[in-house]
């Protein structure tokens, strides 16, 4: 089971197991204070630098206008399917790997690059809903560098994923099938007509497409056979299929028999109604709630024919829930807020960024395995909050003096509530706001705390 997969629960649990994990002991103090902070949850926030995020869209029923677009509806269309170029993206461009000369030092220097990149690239892009689609896939089709070894490789499937991501299901399915950062990760290319490697159909049919309880040991056996072959040329990042370690005989999977190869396989799967259903769920905790996802609501969105159709359903349904942000959402939408470009940091800033993201347990291109990263109160542990302390020191060290002159200016007994409305947090409970009062007099001590706040992790 995938661990973003856990049982639902719904608001109320989301937020008993909130307390729980702050008030089992999260007591910190900043350099320089002796001041206790206890933090305690409650409410949600999103960026206004950011273009309205998903969940943002449900607040706007009553017609109000965002971005250009008027009503919930046409403010969803406008993010689906954007009417101008993302700017933001041309000022990230995709960043070109020299040939490795040194096998070990160059190669752990591209992918620090790869990663440095994509940070910067979820900061600046204006398509927002486009680039948190994008990382939702990089958890669903978990492939991880610290395998594959390699900053083009892992680069491609970046790209693949930002291609693929909004369109239709079965394209994504059989571009990732070709990937050679996933065939890597999962032996792909060791599977042979003489060894079978079981791996990649295995992943492909329980994470990837259908779940567990949809398949037997003999469709893995079998789509094995039918993934075998392919190879991959890391010189020139891409992968092909070798007729000589294809097994081209008949295969019985799913109850169907053919001479089934990588993208016969993949039709089967898609043929079954578990793949649909799925994919919509996994669409559903991530966007919308951990709660089950209404009937009406999974039987409409499983017929639709793309991933950004199935989006438009969704976020238009009911039964949303609170969420918890996942660090790098956390992180690239205070980096957002703030004004602040990864990629005009020095470099031993951005390795603490990095260091933050390793510390709270998410760092882009390294998965912790193939079931991809946790979700909800995971992300809310004692540990965990102290690190996003102790990042978000960071940030608030290098927010620009306009946006503390916008928290300044408010009298010292309003700060909180100026930083509330700056960080657009609902409104932080009694138990955070005597947390935050007593560093009111420094803007910077204060938009750290309100940073690391409980408040500002739920979106």
């Amino acid at each position: 089971m995938r661990p973003d997969h856990g049982p639902p629960g719904g608001d109320g649990r989301l937020r008993a197991e909130t307390e729980a994990g702050f008030q089992r002991g999260l007591i910190a103090a900043l350099p320089g204070s002796n001041t206790p902070v206890l933090l305690w949850p409650h409410g949600r926030s999103e960026s206004p630098r950011t273009p309205a995020a998903p969940r943002d869209l449900r607040t706007d029923r009553r017609g109000g206008r965002r971005g250009g677009a008027v009503g919930l509806e046409a403010t969803l269309d406008a993010l689906l399917d954007p009417a101008t170029e993302d700017a933001g993206a041309a000022r990230t461009p995709v960043p070109k790997l020299p040939v490795v000369l040194n096998d070990k030092t160059d190669r752990a220097a591209q992918i620090r690059t790869v990663g440095y990149w994509w940070l910067d690239r979820m900061v600046q892009a204006e398509h927002q809903l486009h680039e948190k689609l994008t990382f939702f896939w990089h958890g669903h089709w978990a492939t991880s560098a610290d395998k594959v070894k390699s900053g083009p490789l892992m680069l491609g499937h970046q790209q693949t994923l930002a291609r693929t991501g909004l369109g239709d299901f079965g394209t994504m399915v059989r571009a990732m099938l070709r990937d050679p950062a996933l065939i890597i990760w999962l032996d792909g290319q060791r599977n042979t007509v003489k060894a079978p490697n079981e791996n990649l159909a295995r992943e492909l049919m329980e994470l990837f497409t259908l779940g567990v309880g949809h398949y037997t040991e003999q469709d893995v056996r079998e789509g094995a056979r039918a993934l075998t072959g392919w190879v991959v040329d890391t010189k020139t990042g891409t992968a092909s299929l070798n007729p000589k370690r294809h097994d081209a005989k008949p295969k019985t999977i799913l109850g169907r028999t053919g001479d089934f190869d990588a993208d016969g396989f993949a039709a089967l799967l898609l043929d079954q109604p578990a793949s649909a259903e799925f994919v919509v769920r996994r669409l559903w905790l991530r966007y919308c709630s951990d709660a089950p996802i209404p009937s009406a609501t999974l039987d409409e969105a499983k017929r639709q024919p793309t991933t950004a159709a199935v989006l438009r359903v969704l976020l238009l349904a009911g039964g949303h829930a609170e969420l918890v942000k996942q660090p790098v959402e956390w992180l690239a939408g205070a980096l957002r807020q703030l004004g602040l470009r990864p990629g005009e940091l020095p470099e031993n800033q951005r390795k603490q960024l990095q260091s933050g993201l390793n510390q709270l347990g998410q760092v882009p291109l390294r998965p912790p395995s193939v079931g991809g990263w946790p979700a909800g109160a995971a992300w809310l542990t004692t540990s965990a909050t102290q690190a996003r302390l102790k990042l978000a020191q960071l940030l608030a060290g290098k927010a620009p003096q306009p946006f503390l002159d916008r928290l300044g200016a408010a009298s010292q007994g309003q700060r909180v509530d100026a930083l509330a409305r700056l960080l657009v947090v609902d409104a932080f409970t009694d138990r955070t706001r005597a947390a935050l009062t007593p560093a009111a007099g420094d803007p910077r001590k204060l938009l750290a705390l309100g940073l690391a706040s409980p408040e500002y992790a739920i979106q």
